[in-house]
């Protein structure tokens, strides 16, 4: 039941009959196998091959030579956020082989499906391969120059006519933290602050969530450090499918530990049949699940109270909160029993160290920042957190999503968290090197200027909504998307009627993407090739903050361009344009100034350098190109658990991928922090505090830590951010050289430890073993939130209308400039639970990634998972009359929404729950767009999307939307 998931031979017919459907023709399986050097063997074998035959298994195209060189290169996967290497083998610019990195501490020499196949990127034949506009409906070829002064003419018109405000830039977490960056400050040059990625719909609600209890928005351990857990919960998380090179971590520390692996979860998943407790509850019930655990670790006396007393603010209001969650209430709400809710908290709070993982089933929910809010305070209960073997081990999605978020392709945001107010933007156009005022020229006003954008989540409602509901100067114009797919916000009805109504949509990307498909566009709409991060240079975080640095495997394929070249000749095409037009505004040479040029576009080196120069905030600063490639080679010098180089290594005492903070400048060589908030360690060891961002002190009692500091600190208590007027009171003003007081006082002399540009506070306060961002308690009640304690409300959709009297969303408001609706819509559930009973949640597949765009474009992933389906509890199925592998109709409450797919009848839900994997595009509501991609390009495997049926509702802190709770009918088809 939970590896079996279509019948073999009829599998084998379904690609081959998918192959003679593509639109360049096809081959049969047969031959297919034959070019890819196959002599019987299925591509369903793949996962079961070790790592010495991956070698073989991947010779689709560029068959190896062993008679010439090899050229062996290190770059990092593209798929989930492991942050797994990949060796490449290449001879004559060709890759034509890929070896095991049995170097690697985090992957160990092994891949996942997905990992193991990625040379088909730079082999598919299914990318996008020139320029193409839309003429009439049909797709035609451009060349570059064309395509970029057209996009570029049209940009400024919608400049010109409604403001830069009515421009929406789309990012990607499969970006380099070089280009994330890069787009960022596009955004800026641009004039907008609606500028977004892939985070907002993942884990927007984890940074939010963290961020506000701690200090920082990220995980804080690893997966390595897994191994030292001797309780592991995962709730809201299946990386068996989602991160299965991580589950080798979970996995040793189960049995190295003799550890608990305890999986809450509505479905049971590939990764609950590793754990040894295994908890149904119903979906969007997590808060009545955490405060269960709490109402009994706080009733017996299991919590850690020395490291409340000393290190949390507001407890005393958690224990209240927590004593309405009885056992039977709790049972009531989420249906799981008593006994057995108690057993799990007394494991967690007693058998230590203790971590909980998350992922997008925890944060993918209109309660989505409360859920976070409401883990971390559980792990601060009971002293799990700045701990080996402890913390928040927080699963990202894809190969850069902590990278790209941390490097501000969020709406609320600059580059590093510093956010949109004026000393934030004053910090980075010092950075820059650009006048202040010159910058606020750029926006339409100055109120713009600080004001939070539109996110990806409601780009289409900025579309489609009158102009007086938005709060700017106009409704969005024009959409330009790097690196996104078009299938993964909910409502895409509503989506689609955006996307028509648009003047300009671009789309630059490997492969066409949703977006090129899904509405009916004639004009106006153009696709521009970029190169995978596989044929550029550049570094990219893994969900631990680890930075590790991708060498360059290939030249970009066909007419394809790299994220730099595409940006650079981007902004030179739209200063073309603004002197056609006679406006005065120009891009590319402000923007590209301190960066070194190389064939047309700035080098990664470059770029890294001066995000090192400006991204103090995180401790970014630290990770020079030279020490990340430094790290690369020499792989097989670190531990595997502790992460730590080697000694008499060149990478002693250093952790892997120097993992942020890595404070000051790289030549101060601090080893980067491993585990945060670990006050075990010196500072300069990698050592912490929790951040003391909010303040010293509220409603007459202090923020700060009270008798707990990290090891070494001359400060033995809690102590505030470091600032000039800090340094001065404690009589360390003089210690900063003549060159660090020279420039803070050429600048102003007004500056903190986050906006010094000479790293002389960090350095100071570091000598004198303190982290220069504080020290302060961490937060259970964080006052600035809708909730500032977390509280159950039940989803927008909800089969338990009994319980909305109760527990009722948000009412309804305003954020991010639009309408954000809350009881209203809720109240709808009276009226429609009846005819849709059914739970729906949706979740990831090990086949497939993200919106799907490129894996199922990848032959060897095709022939593993060819149906777009839903799993359905046998006795729903029963009462339907529906059987396993027909085809059924799945109905949502808004639009008449519906998709066609197939039904796998399993107990793996429970009943009443449906649920549906995410990466499916290419039919909507029955319909196949195959057609409509143009030719050669549409991927191999097509299916509906379950975002064609999800429905409204955000969270209020994010607007991260539910797409893990809603309701549904299915019907036979």
């Amino acid at each position: 039941m939970l590896i079996k998931r279509s019948e073999g031979k009829a599998a084998r017919q379904r690609l081959a009959a998918a192959y003679q459907g593509l639109s360049s023709g096809g081959l049969d399986r047969r031959s297919f196998l034959r070019q890819a050097g196959f002599a019987g063997a299925g591509l369903a074998a793949l996962g079961s091959l070790g790592p010495s035959r991956a070698q073989a298994a991947g010779a689709a195209m560029g068959v190896q030579d062993h008679s010439r060189p090899v050229q062996r290169i290190k770059n990092i996967c593209t798929h989930c956020s492991v942050g797994c290497t990949v060796t490449a083998e290449v001879q004559n610019g060709v890759w034509t082989g890929q070896e095991p990195t049995w170097a690697s501490p985090i992957n160990r020499g092994t891949h996942c499906a997905k990992g193991a196949s990625v040379r088909e990127l730079v082999h598919g034949d299914r990318r996008l391969k020139y320029p193409m506009k839309l003429v009439n409906g049909q797709w035609q070829r451009l060349t570059w120059d064309v395509a970029l002064n057209e996009i570029a003419d049209r940009m400024m018109t919608i400049r010109q006519e409604s403001g830069p405000d009515s421009m929406f830039l789309l990012g990607s977490a499969k970006f380099s933290n070089e280009g994330a960056y890069l787009f960022r400050k596009f955004a800026a040059f641009w004039g907008t602050n609606s500028v977004d990625h892939q985070a907002r719909i993942c884990h927007s609600t984890t940074v939010a969530g963290v961020a506000n209890t701690w200090g920082y928005g990220a995980q804080t351990n690893s997966y390595n450090d897994i191994r030292n857990s001797k309780t592991m919960i995962i709730m809201g998380g299946n990386p068996a499918e989602a991160h299965p090179v991580s589950l080798q971590h979970v996995l040793s520390g189960k049995e190295r530990n003799r550890a608990n692996l305890i999986v809450i979860d509505p479905r049971f998943t590939r990764t609950a049949a590793h754990a040894n407790e295994y908890v149904r509850i119903r979906p969007g019930t997590d808060i009545p699940i955490i405060w269960g655990m709490l109402h009994h670790i706080f009733a017996n006396g299991w919590e850690d109270k020395q490291f409340i007393a000393q290190r949390v603010y507001g407890m005393e209001e958690i224990r209240a909160e927590c004593a309405k969650w009885t056992p039977e209430e709790v049972e009531r709400v989420t249906g799981v029993p008593g006994a057995q809710l108690r057993k799990v908290a007394e494991t967690f709070a007693t058998q230590k160290p203790s971590t909980l993982i998350w992922c997008m089933g925890a944060t993918q929910k209109t309660v989505g920042t409360a859920n976070v809010r409401a883990f971390s305070i559980l792990l601060l209960a009971t002293g799990n957190v700045g701990i080996n073997g402890g913390g928040a081990n927080i699963f990202r999605g894809h190969c850069n999503v902590q990278g790209a978020t941390d490097f501000g392709l969020d709406v609320t945001t600059l580059p590093a968290y510093y956010g949109l107010d004026e000393n934030a933007w004053r910090h980075w156009c010092r950075v820059w090197n650009v006048r202040y005022e010159d910058m606020v020229g750029r926006f339409d006003s100055l109120a713009m200027m600080g004001t939070p954008g539109i996110p990806t989540t409601r780009y289409f409602d900025a579309v489609t909504l009158p102009k007086n509901q938005i709060q700017q100067r106009d409704r969005l114009r024009g959409m330009l998307v790097v690196g996104h797919g078009g299938n993964t916000v909910t409502r895409m009805p509503e989506a689609v009627k955006g996307l028509e109504a648009l003047d300009l949509l671009v789309v630059a990307d490997p492969h066409p993407t949703t977006f090129a498909v899904l509405a009916d566009r004639k004009e106006n709409t153009y696709l521009l090739p970029a190169s995978t991060q596989f044929e550029c240079d550049g570094s990219r975080s893994a969900s631990n903050r680890s930075v590790q640095w991708g060498t360059r495997v290939v030249a970009p394929l066909f007419e394809s361009k790299t994220d730099y070249e595409l940006m650079y000749r981007l902004a030179g095409a739209l200063d073309g344009a603004a002197e056609r037009k006679g406006m005065p505004i120009r891009f590319q040479a402000e923007m590209f100034k301190p960066y070194e040029i190389r064939d047309n576009a700035p080098t990664a080196e470059s770029i890294l350098r001066e995000i090192n120069r400006g991204s103090l905030s995180t401790g970014y600063s630290g990770q020079s190109p030279e020490r990340l490639k430094l790290h690369m080679e020499h792989q097989d010098k670190f531990d595997l658990v502790t992460l730590r180089g080697a000694p008499g290594t060149p990478v002693e005492g250093e952790f892997y991928g120097l993992p942020w903070p890595c404070w000051g400048t790289p030549e101060m060589k601090h080893p980067g922090t491993h585990v945060l908030y670990n006050t075990n360690l010196h500072v300069k060891n990698g050592g912490g505090t929790f951040r003391a961002r909010f303040g010293v002190e509220r409603e007459g009692k202090t923020l700060l830590a009270e008798g707990s500091y990290s090891l070494g600190s001359e400060i033995q208590d809690g102590y505030p951010e470091f600032t000039v007027a800090v340094l001065k009171r404690l009589g360390w003003y003089e210690e900063l050289t003549e060159a660090e007081r020279g420039w803070i006082e050429s600048n102003g002399g007004n500056f903190s430890w986050a906006t010094d540009l000479s790293c002389g506070i960090i350095r100071v306060a570091m000598e004198h073993g303190c982290v220069p961002y504080g020290n302060a308690k961490a937060r259970a009640v964080a006052w600035n939130l809708p909730d500032p304690v977390p509280v159950h409300r039940e989803p927008i959709y909800t089969p338990r209308t009994d319980l909305i009297a109760q527990y009722p969303t948000l009412p309804d408001r305003r954020g991010f400039r639009l309408p954000h609706l809350g009881q209203s819509v809720q109240n709808r559930s009276r009226q429609v639970a009846g005819d849709f009973p059914i739970i729906l949640t949706s979740g990831r597949l090990v086949e497939y990634e993200g919106g799907g765009e490129e894996t199922r474009s990848n032959k060897w992933l095709a022939e593993l998972q060819q149906d777009m389906f839903v799993e359905i509890n046998p006795e729903d199925a029963s009462a339907r009359n529906i059987r396993d592998g027909q085809f059924v109709w799945v109905m949502g409450p808004e639009n008449n929404a519906r998709a066609r797919v197939k039904a796998l009848v399993t107990p793996r839900v429970g009943r009443g729950v449906a649920w549906m994997p995410f990466h499916f595009a290419g039919w909507f509501q029955g319909v196949d767009q195959r057609s409509k991609y143009p030719q050669g390009t549409d991927p191999i495997v097509l299916g509906e999307s379950v975002n064609a049926v999800t429905t409204y509702g955000y969270d209020p802190v994010t607007f991260m939307q539910e797409t893990k709770v809603t309701l549904c009918q299915i019907r036979s088809a």
